[in-house]
C-alpha cells in the first residue's frame, strides 16, 4: 500500500505539470474530467518551466530508486507525457545519498572471505546511483587503480515489491482503457523489470562489458573498462579505473585540448555502429556515463542497462532512417507495414502521406536544426491515428537515440545529425543488400544445399523404411498397398535432389 501511495505522489506531480494529458485537454475535456484532474493534483507543486527539470528530478529522487527509473523511462515517451515534459525529465539522473561505510564493508565481506586480498586503499563513494554506488580502490598485487561497484543493501526486495504494485496497476489500466492497451503499460513495466533485474546482478553487467569490449576492439576512439573477474560477484563488480573528463564538463574538455565537434559526430556514429552492426548497445548513454580519456578516446561506463535488437529490426531501423534521409516516404511506409508496426487494414499510401507531412517540414529547415529526437516525437504523433501499438523491444533503442543526440548537441549545438548518421546507415545497408550481401547469401545457400545433399542417403533410407511400413500396414489391414511404392520414393528423392541443385545454382 505504501508503494501505491508513492506512485500516486508521482502521478500527482506529473498531472500538476499537465503531463499525461493531451495538448487540448483544458479546452476540450468534459468539465467533470477537468475537475477530477484538479482534484487529483490538488496540493502538488507546479514548477515554472525554466526550473521544472531540476525541481521534478529532486522530488522524484526522494521517492526512491524505482521512481527515478520511472522518471527516466517516461522521459523516453513524449507520446505519453508530452515533448516538454520528456525534455524536463531528461534532467533526472541518479541523485542518491551514498549508503554507509559499515554497509559497504558488509557487502564486500559477503562478496569475498578476505576483502583485503582484492581491494585496498578503498576511498569514499565517488558516485552514488539508484541501484549501486562506485568506489575507487587499488589492486593489492599490481597496485593498479580499480573501480568497485557495489549494489545497495536489500535493493532487490525493494524493487520487486514496488514492481508488483506497478504491474497490478498496469493490468488494471489495460482492462479499462483501449488507449492503454495500445500503449501496452504491462509490457512497459515488464521491460523496466527486465532492465532492473539485469542491473541487480553485477555478473551480468560484467558480461555486458566483456561483450562490448570484444565487439569494439577495433573501433577507433572508443573503449570500455576491463573487468577484473576474480573479484566480481553477483553484488560487486570490479573493473579497471580509467581516468577521464566527464563529457558534461565542456570547459575541462576544451582546456585539455579536445575538439568538441568531431567528438559529437563520433558519439553519434559509434552508437549507430553498435546498434546496427552488433545489435548490442549501451542503453544508458547519458552524460554521466561517458568520459573522454586524455588521448580523446570516448569511454563508456556503467553497463547496467544494455539493449539488443535482432537482425530484422536492425534492417527496419536502417531503412527507416535511410528513407527519411533520402525522402523516400513510400519505402518508409512499406517498412512499417512489413514489420507489422501498422495494422494491415490501413492503406500504405495514406501512411506514406502522413510520413511526408512529418518529413518535408524537417527537410525544409536548416540541416543543423533537424533532430532525430524530433523525428521520433513526430512519428509518435501518427501512432494513434494508424493504431500503431507500442513496440517494447524498441523502447530502449528509442530512448538511447534521444539521449545520445542530446549529449552530442551539448558538444556541438550545430551538429547535423543526419550528416553524421548517413555514412553509417548507408554502409550498413550496402553490406546487407549490396553485392557483398548477395555473395554472402549465395555462399550460405550453397552450404545449406551441400548439407541437404549430404543428408540425402539418410533421407532415402527413411523413405524406404516408410514404404516398407506401408507394406506391413496394408497386409495387416488385408488390403492392397497404395500403388506408388518405390517409384514414388525415387520421385521424392529426385525432387529433393532437384531442389538442392536449384538452390546451389541460384
Amino acid at each position: 500500500m505504501f508503494a501505491f501511495f508513492r506512485l500516486f505522489r508521482i502521478l500527482r506531480l506529473l498531472l500538476a505539470q499537465d503531463a499525461l494529458l493531451p495538448p487540448d485537454f483544458h479546452s476540450r475535456a468534459p468539465p467533470r474530467i477537468r475537475f477530477l484532474r484538479r482534484l487529483v493534483a490538488f496540493g502538488a507543486p507546479r514548477f515554472a518551466d525554466g526550473a521544472r527539470g531540476d525541481a521534478l528530478a529532486t522530488r522524484i529522487a526522494k521517492l526512491g530508486p524505482l521512481y527515478i527509473k520511472l522518471g527516466q523511462f517516461l522521459a523516453t515517451r513524449p507520446d505519453i507525457i508530452g515533448v516538454a515534459m520528456a525534455h524536463d525529465l531528461g534532467h533526472l539522473q541518479d541523485r542518491m545519498t551514498p549508503f554507509s561505510e559499515a554497509e559497504v564493508a558488509a557487502e564486500l565481506a559477503r562478496a569475498a572471505e578476505d576483502p583485503d586480498a582484492f581491494w585496498e586503499n578503498r576511498g569514499a563513494a565517488v558516485a552514488a546511483a539508484s541501484i549501486a554506488q562506485v568506489h575507487r580502490a587499488t589492486h593489492p598485487k599490481d597496485k593498479s587503480a580499480l573501480a568497485v561497484k557495489i549494489l545497495r543493501p536489500n535493493i532487490e526486495a525493494i524493487l520487486a515489491r514496488e514492481l508488483r504494485v506497478w504491474r497490478r496497476l498496469a493490468r488494471a489500466a489495460e482492462r479499462v482503457s483501449a488507449e492503454m492497451r495500445r500503449l501496452k503499460p504491462v509490457a512497459m513495466v515488464d521491460t523496466l523489470a527486465q532492465s532492473v533485474a539485469m542491473e541487480c546482478d553485477m555478473r551480468l553487467e560484467a558480461a555486458a562489458l566483456s561483450e562490448m569490449a570484444e565487439n569494439t576492439a577495433d573501433d577507433a576512439g572508443f573503449r570500455v573498462p576491463r573487468v577484473v573477474w576474480e573479484s566480481t560477484s553477483r553484488r560487486v563488480l570490479t573493473m579497471e579505473w580509467i581516468d577521464g573528463v566527464p563529457i558534461t564538463d565542456l570547459p575541462a574538455l576544451e582546456k585539455a585540448g579536445h575538439d568538441l565537434r568531431p567528438l559529437a559526430t563520433r558519439l553519434i556514429r559509434l552508437f549507430l555502429t553498435h546498434a546496427l552492426r552488433d545489435g548490442f548497445f549501451h542503453a544508458d548513454m547519458h552524460q554521466g556515463n561517458l568520459l573522454v580519456a586524455p588521448d580523446g578516446t570516448l569511454v563508456g561506463i556503467d553497463f547496467g542497462i544494455t539493449g539488443r535488437i535482432d537482425e530484422t529490426e536492425r534492417r527496419f531501423l536502417a531503412e527507416i532512417l535511410h528513407g527519411f534521409i533520402t525522402r523516400d516516404y513510400r519505402r518508409v511506409a512499406q517498412i512499417h507495414f512489413d514489420a507489422n508496426y501498422v495494422p494491415p487494414h490501413h492503406m500504405r499510401d495514406a501512411f506514406a502521406q502522413a510520413l511526408r507531412a512529418i518529413g518535408e517540414p524537417i527537410h525544409d529547415r536548416n540541416a543543423d536544426l533537424i533532430s532525430m529526437a524530433e523525428l521520433l516525437t513526430l512519428l509518435f504523433d501518427v501512432t494513434r491515428r494508424f493504431d500503431m501499438a507500442t513496440q517494447p523491444q524498441l523502447l530502449l533503442l528509442q530512448k538511447t537515440m534521444v539521449t545520445v543526440e542530446g549529449v552530442a548537441r551539448t558538444l556541438d549545438p550545430q551538429l547535423n545529425i543526419w550528416q553524421a548518421a548517413a555514412p553509417i546507415v548507408s554502409d550498413w545497408l550496402e553490406k546487407q543488400v549490396g553485392p557483398p550481401a548477395i555473395l554472402r547469401d549465395v555462399a550460405e545457400n550453397a552450404r545449406d544445399a551441400m548439407d541437404a545433399f549430404k543428408k540425402l542417403p539418410d533421407t532415402l533410407a527413411k523413405i524406404e523404411r516408410g514404404v516398407d511400413a506401408l507394406d506391413v500396414m496394408a497386409q495387416a489391414a488385408n488390403r492392397p498397398r497404395p500403388r506408388f511404392g518405390r517409384f514414388a520414393a525415387l520421385a521424392v528423392a529426385l525432387a529433393a535432389l532437384a531442389a538442392a541443385l536449384a538452390v546451389w545454382t541460384q
